[in-house]
């Protein structure tokens, strides 16, 4: 057909199958296995329904204050968007438009070359080393931007601080993207360096540590030149990203900070016992720094293990790709869901 020829034509990124059956274990996805905090079952069971009749606030004003306050910078600071796959997004669009390839490793979040192909981004990947780790000089050539996730995904790999500034001391004439999805589960935040280095974009979101998929609540912060061109993107975009229930739902998870760490060393506890036990059963796996594990056993292949987990309706996470296709991605569940899996794992496997 003719008109085809003018269609924008990309491979589109494949989520993480979302199955829906009674008493399945739901592991592939990377999802908090415990409620939000308890102030967002609150507001939402106030939310005032003749609020919803009217646009949201565009400027997202009240979350945007609270996470400023939060995480000690001014509300210039802060870009607030549909989850962070929107502010990534949007990242790509506002500041990778040089004609030179942009930089990311090749085993990571796989949507970036999505972005890249959808923005016509021309893009080069640079091999992470045998043990899963950017080489920061591979980051040292000429490039329009570079863009990692820290920790990675989906090896759970975490880069020293040393190594990132690295890479921001080398690249001080593009923008530097740090996608924090998962730094909250015992990594260390690069957000001091955005004093240092006004190149320098961190992101984060709601959806892992603050148990918040559903509600899709991302954010960056930077300096403020750089959110007030992310900005101008988005409002020559769609002014009215964010819903008004996410905006009230997502102040008040950031406003119980003792709920928030409580959740997070709950799963960092049960990550930890899970790792000594896949361990005794003969599996091996990147030191995790994330709410997930990636796991290869010594002798039984990843895809036969992913097929018998998913009959037993035990969803973990697998890709038939280069490097990675002998191993599963495994989210960390609550502790009764950890124990069916290694139950489970040590039956098929003895």
């Amino acid at each position: 057909m003719k008109w085809e020829d003018n269609v924008r034509k990309v491979v589109p990124y494949v989520a993480g199958e979302q199955p829906n059956k009674p008493k399945m274990i739901k592991l592939n996805t990377n999802e908090c296995p415990y409620p939000p905090a308890p102030g967002v079952a609150r507001a939402l069971e106030g939310l005032n329904a003749d609020a919803l009749r009217l646009y949201p606030d565009p400027n997202t004003t009240g979350l945007v204050t609270t996470l400023a306050e939060y995480y000690g910078v001014e509300p210039e600071q802060v870009f607030v968007g549909v989850g962070s796959d929107d502010v990534l997004s949007m990242a790509f669009l506002t500041f990778f438009n040089s004609e030179k390839p942009i930089l990311f490793p090749d085993i990571t979040y796989s949507f970036y070359d999505v972005w890249a192909d959808l923005y016509r981004i021309p893009y080069k990947t640079c091999v992470l080393d045998e043990e899963w780790h950017i080489r920061p000089e591979d980051y040292m050539q000429e490039n329009g931007g570079v863009i990692f996730p820290n920790p990675n995904a989906p090896t759970g790999v975490m880069e020293s601080l040393e190594t990132i500034e690295q890479i921001l001391e080398a690249n001080r004439d593009v923008v530097v993207i740090v996608d924090e999805a998962y730094v909250d589960f015992g990594g260390v935040s690069v957000l001091p360096l955005i004093q240092k280095y006004d190149n320098l974009l961190v992101v984060q979101t709601f959806s892992k540590s603050r148990a918040m998929a559903g509600m899709r609540i991302g954010f960056a912060i930077g300096n403020q030149k750089l959110i007030k061109y992310m900005n101008d993107a988005k409002f020559s975009f769609n002014s009215y990203t964010m819903n008004y229930p996410s905006q009230i739902a997502g102040v008040e998870a950031v406003k119980d900070e003792e709920y928030f760490k409580a959740t997070v060393q709950k799963i960092i506890n049960t990550r930890e016992r899970t790792k000594a036990e896949l361990k005794k059963l003969g599996f091996t796996f990147p030191d995790s720094m994330t709410n997930f594990i990636f796991a290869s056993h010594k002798s039984v292949p990843a895809k036969d293990i992913f097929m018998a987990l998913r009959e037993a309706d035990i969803y973990v996470r697998y890709w038939n790709k280069p490097r990675i296709d002998n191993s599963l991605r495994i989210t960390v569940g609550t502790d009764e869901e950890m124990d069916s899996l290694l139950a489970f794992l040590k039956q098929f496997i003895h």
